[in-house]
């Protein structure tokens, strides 16, 4: 079950859908310990946000849970089809869980973060943060590409360019056409691009689920019991006997 838990930890593309607790239930957010209230309190309001927040993340478990039982999982991130099968799982898990995928995480991470941003310098600046947070590449260089095209339009408006700034808004948009022209990305590509950027993240997150199995295992033959075990190759591992 150990490494069960620890895949589920470990994917970024199981993000389930942040939870805001209004400011309004702050306040009876209260401590569930024996005796902390007389019983004949009745149940806050709050309390029951809580308890079917806690059965909504729980249910999302139990579904990836059930569908790990089910699909064979290889820890090989050097074997494209290993790769592939495992981001096909994770992708029925979000689908079956209805959790973000991974672009839908970064999505709403952006919204979230860059909602109350009055400038396009800081707004670009930030989506620089969150990529980096995010352990994404800007591997064609889009990034410094867009902040000369924000150079540039500034230095023509003589001025900071504000996001409410609709005309020159647009402007900035012409130039970022011209950049997305330039390095051959096409809206119409973009399923594509979400579709390697699985693979990618699927990849990455079976480089680190065998790390994770190949130190469990050495620490375990450490132990006196095992002095004499060899350690199994991890591509032989299968999850499903873990949970």
């Amino acid at each position: 079950m150990a490494l069960a838990y620890r895949l589920l930890s470990r994917s970024r593309q199981l993000s389930v859908v942040p939870v805001v607790i209004p400011q309004e239930h702050l306040a009876t957010v209260r401590s569930f310990a024996k005796d902390a209230a007389p019983p004949a309190l009745p149940r806050l309001k709050g309390d029951e946000m809580l308890k079917n927040i806690f059965y909504e993340v729980k249910n999302k478990f139990d579904t990836a849970l059930g569908i790990l039982s089910k699909e064979k999982i290889t820890i090989d991130p050097d074997d494209s089809t290993a790769v592939s099968q495992y981001a096909k799982v994770m992708r029925t898990i979000r689908e079956k869980a209805d959790l973000f995928s991974d672009s839908q995480r970064i999505k709403y991470t952006i919204e979230q973060r860059t909602q109350d941003i009055p400038d396009a310098r800081t707004y670009l600046l930030a989506l620089q943060e969150i990529r980096i947070k995010s352990g994404l590449l800007d591997e064609l260089g889009a990034e410094a590409m867009m902040i000369e095209a924000l150079d540039k339009v500034e230095n023509e408006i003589k001025k900071p360019l504000l996001r409410s700034d609709k005309k020159n808004m647009a402007l900035l948009q012409a130039e970022f056409d011209k950049v997305n022209k330039k390095l051959g990305i096409r809206k119409e590509d973009l399923p594509k691009y979400e579709a390697d950027l699985e693979i990618k993240i699927a990849k990455a997150e079976l480089h680190e689920l065998k790390k994770d199995a190949v130190e469990a295992m050495e620490t375990q033959l450490k132990r006196a019991e095992f002095k004499d075990e060899k350690m199994p190759d991890v591509r032989s591992l299968d999850i499903r006997n873990f949970l």
